[in-house]
Parts: structure tokens; C-alpha cells; sequence
């Protein structure tokens, strides 16, 4: 019980300081889940982000409900579910309640505009800390390049590429590239 008590409060400070949503959070999970708590890896964390991106809802809320799952099972993935949504539910409830009577004030207008800059920060933080970790050789420089033009170029063409299919295709992608080189590898190794 201590375990999923630990787990619905960590993700309930998570989820009251997810401004940004998706990406801008990778840092701050992180810091708590990889290197505070060591309830996972980097590696996974990101893996979870991938597969994330692919499921609906947000992507912060998906990894929360993976961790717990990994934590604690069902019960785990409930509890850190319910534990992420805890506080964002609460803050947007009042927010609603005050926000129609509020919105046009230039001070609330001047907030949301830093926080827009401040979201910016996070997301190419967490952007850089990808990239260093994921862009490591020639093929997933190349990958990169390519699912980034299919990306930002997708509206010039006839079909629109949905995210989720660019990863699906960036996977497969990852799966034959490894085949190839265990392949080569066990091709080398006979002749030997």
C-alpha cells in the first residue's frame, strides 16, 4: 500500500507542474522518475514517450499510466493515472470558473504570453536532450532528416502523414536496420 501511495503522490506533484504538456515535461520526469527515484531508464523513458506519441491522449499522462503499470500492475497504472489528473482536473475547474470574467485583462494576457515563452524553453530542452541520445549515426541522422520532411512538408503534399504512422514507419525502419546488421554480424562471425 506504502508503494502506491508513493506513486499517487509523485505523480500528483507531476501533474501539477505539467505546463507544456508532452515534450517540455521530459525533463522534469526525468529528474523524478530516472534519476530521483530510479523507477525507470532513460532508455525506457523515451521508448514510453515513442510509444506515448502513438496512443491518444497526452503523452505525459500515457507514460505516467506505463510507469505505474511497471510499478505496480493494474492497480499501479490506475492510481498513477489518477494521481497525474488529480491537480490539472482541480486547476482547470477553477480556472474555468474565473477564467470567462478574467481573460481580456491585459495582466492575464501578459501571463500567458511568458508562460508561452517559458513552454518554448522546455520543449527545445527536452528536443536537445533527444537528440543527443537518439541521433548517434549515419541511419538515424538519416531517419531523422527524412521523418522531419515528411513531417513539416506533409501539408504541401496530397496526403497528410499522421505522427503516429511516421513513428510506426520509424520503427520498422530501426527493426530492419538491426536485422541487417545481426546478419552481417553472424555472416562475419562463420566465416571466421
Amino acid at each position: 500500500m506504502n508503494g502506491l501511495l508513493e506513486l499517487y503522490w509523485t505523480f500528483v506533484r507531476i501533474g501539477g507542474i505539467t505546463f507544456g504538456g508532452g515534450y517540455a515535461m521530459l525533463p522534469i520526469l526525468e529528474r523524478e522518475l530516472v534519476n530521483k527515484r530510479q523507477w525507470t531508464t532513460m532508455d525506457d523513458l523515451r521508448d514510453y514517450f515513442a510509444i506515448g506519441q502513438c496512443t491518444p491522449g497526452i503523452i505525459a499522462l500515457n507514460v505516467s499510466t506505463f510507469i505505474g503499470e511497471k510499478r505496480g500492475g493494474v492497480k499501479g497504472a490506475l492510481v498513477a493515472t489518477t494521481g497525474f489528473l488529480t491537480l490539472p482536473v482541480l486547476i482547470i475547474l477553477i480556472i474555468a470558473m474565473f477564467l470567462t470574467n478574467f481573460a481580456q485583462l491585459e495582466i492575464i494576457q501578459h501571463a500567458f504570453a511568458g508562460i508561452r515563452v517559458c513552454v518554448c524553453v522546455l520543449i527545445l530542452q527536452a528536443i536537445l536532450r533527444l537528440w543527443k541520445k537518439s541521433v548517434v549515426d549515419p541511419f538515424t541522422l538519416g531517419l531523422y532528416l527524412a521523418v522531419f520532411a515528411l513531417n513539416a512538408f506533409s501539408g504541401a503534399m496530397p496526403v497528410r502523414i499522421p505522427a503516429a504512422a511516421l513513428v510506426i514507419l520509424s520503427g520498422a525502419a530501426g527493426i530492419l536496420v538491426s536485422v541487417r546488421k545481426n546478419r552481417r554480424a553472424q555472416k562475419g562471425g562463420d566465416g571466421a
